[in-house]
């Protein structure tokens, strides 16, 4: 596990335009971050993900897990999802990130990254079933635990680009246009030796 030196300062937006990434700093002490990282690298039940890529079947390096209110069925990367019923540990922890942000959220879509070797590639999580029906747009609110990691965004017309940083503890919450305009990725690097766990809230609209 790893602290950087200076916590994040809260920012209200990290991108420059056509969409929004609020970036809430630290919103745990270093002892909940490890002790929650602890029990989630145990706790939760991690497989490798299940993607078909140009017609071929293929496991990934990082592990996967989806929780939720219900067992929904979800399809992405040309496989079907289902999620499991809510950890009690993540669903009290969902609770304190809704009454941080204000919004509120029926699954949790976490990864584990066992080290600076794995990370995943530039996508958008625009799924119909993602976005509210009313507005046609998507909030994900992101936690990290674990190594700090390289996070990066890029417009999908546009020459603009954003990066941060992401410390154990520290919630950025992508809202708005974001998924319509922006692409995001995790970046790999052989420098980080240790693993990072991700919390991706979101709300689920089942068809």
């Amino acid at each position: 596990m790893n602290f950087e030196l200076f916590a994040p300062e809260p920012n209200s937006n990290l991108l420059p335009c056509d969409g929004i990434v609020e970036d809430y700093g630290l919103i745990l002490t270093h002892a909940e971050s490890q002790d929650y990282f602890d029990y989630f690298l145990e706790g939760l039940a991690w497989k490798q993900d299940e993607v078909i890529l140009y017609g071929q079947y293929f496991k990934t390096g990082r592990k996967v897990v989806w929780y939720g209110d219900q067992n929904y069925q979800y399809h992405y990367s040309g496989m079907d999802k289902q999620a499991q019923i809510w950890d009690l540990k993540l669903l009290a922890l969902k609770q304190k990130i809704e009454l941080i942000t204000g919004v509120q959220f029926n699954s949790c879509f976490a990864n584990l990254y066992e080290d600076g070797t794995q990370g995943v590639g530039w996508h958008s999580d625009d799924e119909a079933a993602l976005r509210d029906p009313e507005h046609g747009e998507t909030v994900i609110a992101s936690l990290s635990l674990g190594a700090t990691r390289k996070f990066r965004f890029k417009h999908r017309d546009k020459t603009h680009t954003a990066e941060i940083y992401l410390q154990s503890g520290q919630l950025i919450v992508m809202k708005g246009k974001t998924q319509r305009f922006w692409k995001h990725t995790l970046a790999k690097s052989t420098k980080v030796l240790e693993p990072r766990i991700n919390l991706t809230f979101r709300y689920f609209y089942p068809r």
